[in-house]
């Protein structure tokens, strides 16, 4: 694909122009190791560019997601008018998405590009993982000493793939964002996206609710069989993520646009390989178009876009990155 080329060289043009100056007779690159992918310019503060807000952190427990207590952000672009409804980007991992010194960044790549006029305007909402509620004082806050780091109901929410974490999303977070901005309501104007098992959780979103979601952004994702169950005492087996492929090459095409980044130094494990895991989506994403042509179906296809590099299990190649997939994701 012409796009997918383009996009990979601008990432390594990009990523060569940030470099320091090599030694004199050494190639610019000689001293880059596997996974280095240094931010652009779109992922760092500019001068004179109208500076949005990020409200937060608010807490909110659901009632789909019983007993659990999550925080979220939303990040509010200095252009929003509460007379037009804005575009909307859902992240998973909240905590680490809105981190400024962190690899991703992405209220301030919001920031940028909407300056730009490269994207619509658009509120971000930033949401971490539930964390299960304690019994005693406090217990049904969220402690505030985790940081970056997970809550305790990652996995259960992330990598299922049942439709409780759409429900959630789209029956209690967001009419409590729509109680303050005005929202599109377009589908096309929504996107979601995560890293990891968060990767896997917007993915699922969109295949649940294509008539909510239709833009992901999965970055390193969890297409492994974290959430896989035997069955066992009475119950029925679970499935892992490891799925997905059979999934997307049996069922109906759903009308999404998804992005797929992973490296190949990525994880290994009993849960599975991801770099493999992510071609293996590609290839399913890619089949099932062609397919869908050799038959003559009507209906949608699936846009699908992909960079692969050389990264391990890290934010820092997808947050690169972010910033030309977010023009390729609103780009028509």
């Amino acid at each position: 694909m012409r796009l997918r080329t383009i996009m990979l060289l601008t990432a390594l043009t990009s990523a060569a122009a940030a470099a320091p100056p090599a030694p004199a007779g050494t190639s610019p690159t000689a001293d880059r190791k596997p996974g280095d992918y240094p931010l652009t310019a779109d992922s760092l503060p500019q001068p004179n560019v109208p500076k949005g807000k990020l409200e937060g952190p608010f807490e909110f427990r659901s009632h789909i997601i019983a007993n659990t207590v999550r925080r979220y952000w939303i990040y509010v672009p200095a252009q929003y008018k509460p007379e037009k409804p804005a575009s909307l980007l859902v992240f998973q991992d909240g905590q680490r998405a809105t981190n400024p010194e962190g690899s991703l960044r992405v209220p301030q790549v919001l920031e940028n590009l909407i300056a730009k006029g490269a994207i619509p305007v658009t509120i971000g909402v930033f949401i971490t993982p539930g964390n299960t509620i304690k019994p005693g004082p406090g217990g049904d806050k969220y402690p505030d000493d985790l940081g970056m780091k997970n809550p305790d109901h990652r996995a259960q929410e992330y990598d299922a793939l049942d439709d409780t974490y759409a429900r959630f999303l789209t029956e209690e977070m967001l009419p409590e964002v729509a109680k303050r901005y005005r929202l599109s309501e377009d589908p096309e104007q929504h996107a979601i996206g995560g890293t990891s098992s968060g990767a896997i959780c917007a993915f699922t979103v969109a295949w649940q609710r294509p008539n909510a979601f239709r833009k992901v952004i999965s970055m390193i994702g969890s297409y492994t069989s974290i959430g896989f169950k035997p069955a066992q005492n009475g119950q029925p087996l679970v499935p892992g993520g490891d799925l997905y492929p059979g999934l997307i090459r049996k069922s109906p095409l759903r009308p999404m646009k998804i992005f797929l980044q992973d490296g190949s130094n990525d994880l290994n494990n009993e849960h599975g390989n991801w770099f493999l895991a992510n071609q293996q989506m590609l290839s399913a994403l890619e089949w099932a178009n062609a397919e869908a042509d050799r038959k003559q179906t009507p209906g949608p296809r699936y846009q699908v876009n992909h960079v692969w590099g050389d990264g391990a299990h890290s934010d820092q190649h997808g947050g690169s990155l972010l910033p030309e997939i977010l023009r390729w994701m609103w780009q028509k």
